[in-house]
């Protein structure tokens, strides 16, 4: 695996090593090791599949508070989606900064998202499908979210929101005190 960091401190974009030969190819693509030597959560509590009917589907912003917060792997295995991880860390430099990457079944990329941030994406074909590895169990005591068209972030998304949850519109807006 090729870790390359991004320019938020502790997301990774994760790229596959892929071994070739007539019959296709072969890779690794979850390995505890690697991911501690980068420095990365290499815990492994829960895997989550979601799959989504339509283009344009939007989920998110979502975070677990302390102290369940957890870091994801997410890759797509179906489809395409815009990935997207906001920096939630009180002291961090870069708060409220955001960064995105297309992720296809065709590119193989991950995306490797820390503590301490909300993550959401939007699918950019029908039919898509995400695989989650998770550092945390999910607690719905915690779990929180942040609004996808919050002002004070401007998440640029590629496509018209077709589908959300109601529950993801009435997340509040950042407040001018956080």
């Amino acid at each position: 695996m090729l870790f390359k960091e991004t320019k938020l401190k502790g997301v990774f974009v994760v790229e596959l090593e892929l071994i070739k030969d007539d019959r296709g190819f072969f890779a690794c693509s979850w390995s505890p090791e690697e991911f501690e030597k980068q420095g990365l959560n290499p815990r492994l509590s829960q895997c989550n599949i979601s799959f989504n009917n339509r283009s344009g589907t939007l989920r998110g912003m979502h975070f677990q508070e302390k102290p369940y917060e957890e870091a994801k792997l997410v890759r797509c295995t179906r489809g395409a989606m815009y990935d997207v991880a906001v920096d939630l860390r009180p002291d961090s430099p870069t708060r409220y900064q955001w960064v995105a990457f297309e992720l296809t079944a065709n590119n193989r990329r991950m995306l490797y998202i820390p503590e301490g941030f909300a993550h959401g994406y939007q699918t950019l074909d029908d039919d898509t499908e995400i695989f989650y590895q998770m550092s945390e169990t999910y607690h719905p005591e915690v779990a929180r979210g942040l609004r996808w068209d919050d002002p004070r972030l401007a998440i640029d998304w590629p496509l018209d929101v077709a589908v959300i949850s109601k529950r993801d519109l009435e997340f509040e807006l950042i407040k001018d005190s956080e």
